[in-house]
């Protein structure tokens, strides 16, 4: 009997989690302090714990507010996997960061994480006064599944206008679950994203594949685009999921969206993590700086 989506994603948690939230060790940015606090935010979905990281006391106070959603195929919950860049940001982009551990797949399927993301986000932009941010002055941003998540909350922020990006940053999201993960192409032999882990990672988050083509799951196969945040879109040259990442920002470009689009040339999925370090650095020191662009005009 072959095995269910859900036990072959819970083997992954168990047996590849580790490795997939391991980061280069010379892209961990020792040197930069580490200012964190826990925080909690209640949800539609269920609590959700964050973690608080304060920018340098020298900068301005409040400080604008990133929020981050890290990556794991919708089904490996480490948010700690972005601890460099959440620090990297938070001490070169001069604002407070958020990292948000979202509920993960098979245990917690589509819209769950959706709506987890979204309402910690409405709340940071609501309760800014009370923990020392501006959340009028916010942006949001993801890696991979992170990624795919930060298009749906801003794709529900213009809908609910309860509050405004000022950027998104797509770095190497899965932007079309309907698409058989055997036509995404790659320029080298062996991706890091086999179609079958990508499979896995579907048919655990989305079980039904009539949900596959919702804009909230397949933001690249929307096409009403126009409102959204400017957005900053990070593909990677040898990645599966370069093309849709690239088809992403064209679309929005097209709909009148501010884009600034990078492709890094010779690197595969999440070498934001895994390197090569200098296309890593470079990748998260372009974050850091269109952030604090975006973040620095007052509302």
């Amino acid at each position: 009997m072959p095995f269910s989506p859900g036990t072959k994603a819970r083997a992954i948690q168990l047996l590849l989690g580790r490795v997939i939230s391991r980061v280069h060790k010379d892209l961990r940015f020792t040197d930069i302090p580490k200012r964190t606090e826990p925080l909690r935010v209640e949800t539609g979905a269920g609590p959700v714990t964050c973690t608080v990281y304060r920018p340098p006391a020298t900068a301005e106070t409040p400080a604008p507010v990133y929020v981050n959603f890290h990556g794991g195929g919708f089904v490996v919950a480490r948010p700690e996997q972005d601890d460099h860049i959440c620090r990297y940001i938070a001490a070169e982009a001069g604002c407070v960061v958020i990292n948000v551990d979202y509920a993960v797949a098979p245990q917690h399927q589509y819209p769950v994480p959706v709506t987890q993301a979204y309402d910690v986000t409405a709340w940071v932009a609501r309760n800014g006064a009370a923990h020392d941010w501006d959340g009028s002055r916010l942006a949001v941003g993801g890696h991979s599944a992170g990624a795919n998540l930060t298009a749906a909350v801003c794709r529900l922020a213009r809908e609910s206008g309860a509050f405004s990006p000022r950027l998104q940053i797509i770095d190497s999201a899965p932007l079309d679950q309907l698409a058989d993960p055997a036509t995404k192409r790659s320029l080298v032999a062996k991706p890091l994203l086999t179609p079958q882990l990508m499979r896995t990672f579907t048919a655990a988050y989305v079980p039904d594949p009539a949900d596959r083509a919702h804009p909230l799951v397949s933001p690249g196969l929307a096409d009403d685009l126009a409102g959204l945040p400017p957005a900053l879109v990070i593909t990677a040259e040898n990645d599966r999921l370069r093309d849709e990442g690239d088809a992403y920002a064209k679309a929005l470009e097209a709909a009148g969206v501010p884009v600034t689009h990078r492709v890094f040339e010779g690197v595969d999925h999440y070498f934001t993590h895994a390197g090569p370090v200098a296309a890593g650095r470079e990748a998260i020191d372009l974050m850091a700086t269109t952030l604090r662009t975006a973040l620095a005009a007052e509302g």
